[in-house]
């Protein structure tokens, strides 16, 4: 199973265990039962400065990926960290299910096109 990490910053009361779920129905969708993944809920505040820092854009947004190992093979023995998905439910609300599943996917290393449109939509 993945184990999931779950830190709520944003101030907002959010269904952790939902997004859990999805985000474990999502990774075994696409081939992964076992690994790590962090998932943060934050303020605007916080993604705008993510946003900016990571990828020089000075504004909030839905969803930033930080990817780490995604698909790529592991050592055996060593853990699959998949990395983590930061979502800002001031800006997803309560539709936080296709920013999530998007972040999920650029962890596992597709970029935006139609297969990744393709993925999401069967997803969500």
């Amino acid at each position: 199973m993945v184990a999931v990490e779950v830190s709520n910053r944003s101030g907002v009361d959010v269904d952790e265990d939902a997004a859990v779920d999805a985000a474990r129905r999502v990774l075994a969708a696409e081939g992964l039962d076992d690994g790590e993944l962090g998932l943060a809920f934050v303020d605007l505040d916080e993604m705008r400065a993510l946003k900016r820092d990571h990828l020089g854009i000075d504004e909030a947004t839905d969803v930033l990926s930080f990817p780490i190992d995604g698909k790529d093979p592991v050592p055996a023995g060593v853990p699959r960290v998949l990395g983590d998905v930061v979502l800002c439910p001031q800006i997803v609300g309560a539709n936080w299910r296709a920013p999530l599943v998007h972040g999920l996917l650029h962890l596992l290393g597709y970029d935006h096109g139609s297969e990744m449109e393709a993925r999401e939509e069967a997803l969500t």
